[in-house]
Parts: C-alpha cells; structure tokens; sequence
C-alpha cells in the first residue's frame, strides 16, 4: 500500500500564548470578514475568518485548545489560557474557518466581501468598496455561515 502524499506546508499560525499552534497544508479561502452578532461578541469586533479543509488543518500543539457549542450546528475554538479566538466549525462539515489574524505573515491572503452586514456593530461604517451581504454565504467554499 503506498503511502499517503503529505501535502506542502501553506501557513502556520496559533494563539497569542503558544498554548495551540497549528500547520496548514492545503489551501486557503480569501478572507470574509463576518459581522454577526456572535462573532462580534467572541472576537470583540468583525471576524476576519479564511477557511481550510479539516484534513489540512494540523495542530501541532493543542494544549490550550478548548472547544465551546456556540449553537446548535456550530462549535469555536479558542485557546484556554490566553483567550485567542481561532477557529469556527458547522458541525457535520469538512472545512473549518481559521480566524485570519492567528495566521503567521505573511499569510498570503486577501479579504474579499463582508457578511451579515445587517447585524453590524452601529459604531463603524464599511467603506472598502468590497462586496457587502446583508446575510451570509451558502457556498461550499464558505466555513462561514450564519447559526
């Protein structure tokens, strides 16, 4: 049986402590800045999120990693000891969204639209001239759904 071809390195990242790092081997979406009311609230302001398939994203130190159910379809991960915001998973599905500021640069990526704008926080205003969806995506490149 022949072994199983690892694929090249793409990006690393982890939170701010160390206590969970993480290799991403495979590609990345673009990133969609979210600006839902729980990712508000989990992040402190918009979530900047990209996404990877679960099987290219390995933790090569996960410690601090501690999973919260945000809903019913959906789990985040976040770091224990420092509080780092890192990851968003629909349960049952084989991408999951990596919060693009745990990314080491140079991360390569671009940000290209904002969802749930209808839910914004009311002291910022989107004014990048990128695509803006009231509500969210339903593609099947998107880690980032609404819950």
């Amino acid at each position: 049986m022949a072994a199983r071809e690892v694929p090249a390195l793409r990006a690393t990242g982890g939170c701010l402590c160390g206590a969970v790092r993480y290799q991403i081997r495979g590609p990345l979406r673009p990133v969609v800045n979210c600006h839902c009311g729980q990712c508000r609230r989990t992040h402190g302001n918009v979530a900047a999120y990209t996404s990877v398939a679960r099987a290219d994203l390995v933790l090569t130190e996960d410690r601090g990693l501690k999973w919260y159910r945000s809903s019913e379809v959906a789990r985040r991960g976040f770091c224990r000891n420092c509080g780092a915001s890192l990851f968003w998973e629909r349960l049952g599905e084989d991408r999951v969204a990596v919060a693009a500021g745990g990314i080491d640069p140079p991360s390569g990526l671009k940000t290209i639209r904002h969802i749930f704008v209808a839910d914004k926080g009311d002291y910022y205003e989107i004014a990048d001239g990128l695509e803006t969806l009231p509500a969210g995506h339903d593609d099947s490149t998107s880690a980032v759904k609404k819950i």
